[in-house]
């Protein structure tokens, strides 16, 4: 299986870190994106990467961290992107959920972010709260960007828009949530060849585990749930997930 999103840096599992990733190989984890927030936890990443096979890097800045985003922190994450293990620029994107920096700050760092990944020819993962029409408009009128949306949190009727847009999308336990019902029918409507899966690791723990640590051994709950959507068998999902994966990320991958 593969984990399309993570955050083995975050302080609430990286002290124990050996541990974490052996419980995802366990349980049949095979590649992990973690993703940085800053660029502190970027260059943490790209260590995670040269320490452990499995783990792969990207690095950015996120919203809510986006009033750092200047000359100097661009700089060096064109720098970072460059190092081995690095296969995407993020975790980059809008938020206005009240917890991020003004807007206009937010869309001056994820347009710069985008046309750093589309000088270095890297994919992006795309962190969208409460945003999805404000950030598809922007998406609009930057260099076309490749990648995905990670932890998709709109309905089915957003697929559509994304994957013109030539985005994958990515999904996260909150999709295992009784309540979650519009996830399931986006789960069920995005294409097989723009599906990834993901844990958003640490936070979002699938439904049976809800309430605990998320970490990257417990996927598979979410990769069952979509698989039961689409009304497909799990490997045939971690199959085409595989593959996606490879696609978007490519050799580095």
């Amino acid at each position: 299986m593969i984990d399309a999103h993570a955050h083995l840096t975050d302080g609430k599992i990286s002290a124990d870190t050996d541990a974490v990733l052996q419980r995802a190989a366990t349980a049949g984890v095979e590649r992990i994106l973690t993703c940085g927030e800053d660029v502190a936890s970027s260059e943490a990443a790209i260590a995670l990467a040269a320490r452990y096979p499995s783990v792969r890097a990207a690095v950015g800045i996120h919203p809510h961290r986006a009033s750092t985003c200047d000359d100097a922190t661009l700089a060096r994450l064109r720098e970072l992107a460059r190092r081995p293990g690095v296969v995407g620029i993020g975790e980059i994107g809008i938020d206005l959920s009240g917890r991020s920096a003004a807007l206009a700050i937010q869309e001056r760092a994820f347009a710069a972010q985008v046309g750093l990944a589309a000088e270095l020819d890297l994919p992006v993962s795309i962190h969208v709260r409460d945003a999805g029409p404000s950030l598809r408009a922007l998406l609009d009128g930057l260099p076309r960007a490749r990648g995905h949306v990670h932890c998709f949190s709109e309905g089915p009727a957003e697929v559509a828009e994304w994957v013109r847009r030539g985005l994958s999308i990515s999904f996260a336990g909150t999709v295992t949530y009784p309540k979650s019902d519009a996830l399931r029918a986006a789960a069920a409507a995005v294409p097989l060849d723009r599906l990834l899966v993901e844990t958003d690791a640490p936070y979002l723990a699938p439904q049976a585990h809800r309430g605990r640590l998320n970490e990257p051994a417990l996927i598979a709950e979410t990769y069952a749930c979509i698989a039961s959507v689409r009304g497909l068998t799990v490997p045939e999902v971690v199959g085409a997930v595989r593959s996606n994966a490879v696609a978007l990320w490519g050799p580095r991958w």
